[in-house]
């Protein structure tokens, strides 16, 4: 089976090319597949950006209110779930959750640099194949505090559109 791609397209940064691995984390790829589908990333912002560790978006708009989806079951190693051995290293694609290992939903982030602690601790489903230079543009952006959220670009990183390819 080949594993299938998703295309991140990032207003005036570019794109950003991740296969998904579906042997790894089934679940995981059926829900960020789903998710694509319906359109839910377009117009969605990266919130998060922490250079030598990651990019995090999928879960606020540029107005920083939270699109919800539904949270499914975490498919890592500490949860249960042995058969996802993805470690986190650059270019990995993770789910973002909170310290409920059931948590994560749409929120997802990319290794920016290795981060070997996260290994079995969260659900990594797919790896960049192409496009680490707008992932190096992305976390390398000026950041700062916006309310109660910190690591946050100064301005909007938005995600035009996401789509399978």
């Amino acid at each position: 089976m080949n594993n299938q791609k998703v295309l991140i397209s990032v207003e005036n940064m570019g794109n950003i090319t991740v296969e998904l691995y579906a042997d790894k984390a089934p679940l995981t790829v059926e829900n960020f597949i789903s998710l694509v589908k319906s359109g839910f990333y377009s117009g969605l912002i990266f919130h998060r950006v922490i250079p030598g560790f990651m990019i995090q978006g999928g879960g606020m708009t540029p107005a920083f209110e939270n699109k919800k989806a539904t949270a499914i079951k975490g498919e890592f190693a500490s949860n249960g779930f042995a058969q996802n051995d993805i470690a986190h290293a650059r270019g990995v694609i993770s789910m973002a959750r909170t310290n409920d290992k059931n948590s994560a939903s749409s929120q997802f982030f990319i290794m920016h640099e290795d981060s070997p602690f996260l290994d079995g601790e969260y659900a990594a489903f797919g790896m960049v194949t192409d496009g680490m230079d707008v992932v190096d543009m992305i976390a390398n952006t000026q950041t700062g505090n916006y309310m109660f959220y910190q690591d946050v670009p100064v301005s909007p990183i938005v995600i035009s559109e996401m789509k399978l390819i």
